[in-house]
């Protein structure tokens, strides 16, 4: 891999003398393993990062520190300044490739070599096949579908509504099913689905999943019922991973919250909160497969309530999703 991975040793070395302190132990997320690893960004930098002050300069600097092999960019719209659409300037500002086709906003960001690029639809998907360093390669998708009809607020605006009325958020109240569906009918025109290589489908999908509105979650959360929400059970009928849940499949405990660190309304009416953005994997019958290890959600940190939008220095109102994913060899006699 790309990245140098020495403070694995230092790291351990300092454990062995502060056991004693497990709440000084590594943090999820931390930099890990070797070139078995892929990591990836999910990320809708708001509006370009234009929001706030110096917006394209921190985000740059967030994905400098966490060090990913892939960003999946959404908003990649141009900075103020004249400096370009975001994506492709932070790519220019590493030295990495970037490819945004004829995307209003999708881009797809990498230190490694594209091989093959993809276009679907301008707002809702582009994609590239991309080469490791080792040689491996995979191919993966930026997308975006449809914000209109949040289910959440729907939810908190009719807390007496049926479920059937909520589901209609999903189906006939905004395009996201549609467009899930088209989506993925487009991944299999393009034989992805046979091309026996791993299949990452990251972004905003400006929904809930069904693996997080559950009878648990129902008790725990205020806005939440335990429904089939469509679009997430589309991908997993599809034979998709949520990568994140497959980490931490308990949406209590670990919520992975994306939406929103910074409109969060206000104590009286709060908004509703949810993990909307996500990284999906699907993995080929054969060959060499991933296996997601960690799952992060940034900022760590919120920014205080009544903090002035320009001066958060998370410069985005989604939170960005890290998926540490290993490199699985192929089984033993297949073929």
């Amino acid at each position: 891999m790309h990245r140098i991975r020495s403070k694995w040793w230092c790291g351990f070395c300092f454990s062995l003398v502060v056991i004693p302190f497990p709440a000084l132990a590594v943090q999820e997320g931390a930099d890990s393993a070797d070139d078995t690893q892929l990591r990836v960004l999910v990320w809708n930098v708001l509006h370009g990062a234009n929001d706030v002050e110096r917006g394209a300069e921190k985000a740059l600097e967030i994905i400098r520190r966490e060090n990913p092999d892939l960003v999946l960019m959404q908003e990649s719209y141009d900075i103020d300044g004249e400096r370009g659409l975001l994506g492709p300037w932070i790519a220019q500002q590493l030295g990495w490739n970037s490819f945004q086709g004829f995307s209003t906003h999708l881009c797809v960001l990498t230190p490694w070599k594209i091989e093959k690029t993809y276009e679907h639809a301008v707002w809702h998907g582009i994609g590239a096949q991309i080469e490791d360093s080792t040689g491996r390669s995979f191919v993966a998708y930026s997308i975006w579908i449809d914000y209109r009809a949040s289910i959440g607020g729907y939810l908190q605006d009719h807390p007496e509504a049926t479920d059937e009325e909520l589901l209609a958020c999903e189906t006939t109240k905004s395009g996201r099913l549609d467009q899930a569906k088209a989506i993925v009918k487009h991944l299999k025109s393009k034989g992805h689905f046979e091309a026996g290589l791993p299949l990452l489908v990251g972004g905003d999908f400006n929904c809930p999943s069904h693996l997080d509105w559950t009878p648990d979650t129902e008790m725990a959360v205020r806005y939440r019922r335990a429904l089939p929400l469509p679009v997430s059970k589309l991908m997993a009928d599809s034979g998709f991973v949520d990568t994140y849940r497959a980490i931490h499949p308990n949406p209590v405990q670990r919520p992975g919250i994306t939406w929103t660190p910074m409109f969060r309304g206000s104590v009286e009416k709060p908004a509703t909160l949810d993990r909307i953005d996500r990284l999906y994997l699907h993995n080929p019958r054969s060959g060499a497969r991933l296996k997601p290890i960690l799952a992060n959600v940034l900022p760590k940190q919120w920014a205080p309530l009544d903090q002035p939008v320009r001066q958060h220095a998370f410069p985005s109102d989604h939170g960005a999703v890290v998926i540490d994913l290993e490199w699985q060899p192929s089984r033993e006699g297949e073929r």
